[in-house]
């Protein structure tokens, strides 16, 4: 379409307009490896068409990148995802994915930056990809609550055990998702966001 001389300039379209009753907003960060869920995530529980940044996986990328899955995982977030959710009338929370190529995750400090907390997916056939992932947001101070993806080739565990191997604290919270359902990832960013306001009440939160 051609604007050229024309004093009209393309908007959002009406859906994606942040309703007039928003009062407040968010940044949370989904992260975790590559192939984990983060992109079907923001895609699913995003309220407006998410933007994502995939690519097609290469060549270039063997010997590189983690090929877990390439039999059927054929692109990959190279910046990252972005999509938006209202949690209330009044509170909209915008979600940024992470890309899970260890290649492209000099990009995460700056994702983090600003960053209310985060949800770190985790899938049961690769624990060991989420011990640094944890440990970036307790570096950056980002609190965050793991959601195991109940992919339907994992092996299934007890959340108490996933919590002792994961050697995460008492207090944060782990929950099963279907990261392919709305209802099931909503119901993740809620466990997010009580236990930030249980931190909020605790003073842990600034």
């Amino acid at each position: 379409m051609d604007f050229k001389g024309s004093d009209t300039v393309p908007g959002p379209r009406a859906e994606d307009r942040l309703p007039q009753t928003t009062t407040a907003a968010a940044k949370i960060v989904i992260v975790g490896g590559f192939g984990v869920g983060k992109t079907t995530m923001v895609g699913a529980v995003s309220e407006i068409k998410p933007l994502t940044t995939e690519e097609t996986m290469t060549q270039a990328g063997v010997g590189v990148d983690d090929d877990f899955g390439s039999d059927t995982k054929t692109a990959t977030t190279v910046a990252m995802d972005f999509g938006r959710i209202r949690i209330t009338d009044q509170v909209v929370l915008y979600l940024f994915g992470t890309p899970g190529q260890e290649r492209f995750w000099f990009l995460w400090n700056g994702l983090f930056e600003g960053a209310l907390g985060a949800v770190v997916l985790v899938d049961t056939r690769r624990l060991e990809v989420s011990y640094e992932v944890m440990g970036r947001l307790e570096e950056g101070g980002v609190p965050f609550v793991v959601a195991v993806n109940t992919f339907p080739d994992g092996p299934r565990y007890p959340l108490e055990d996933l919590r002792a191997a994961l050697d995460l604290a008492p207090d944060v919270p782990i929950v099963e998702c279907d990261a392919r359902r709305r209802a099931s990832s909503r119901d993740v960013l809620m466990t997010l966001m009580r236990f930030l306001h249980t931190l909020s009440l605790r003073g842990s939160l600034t």
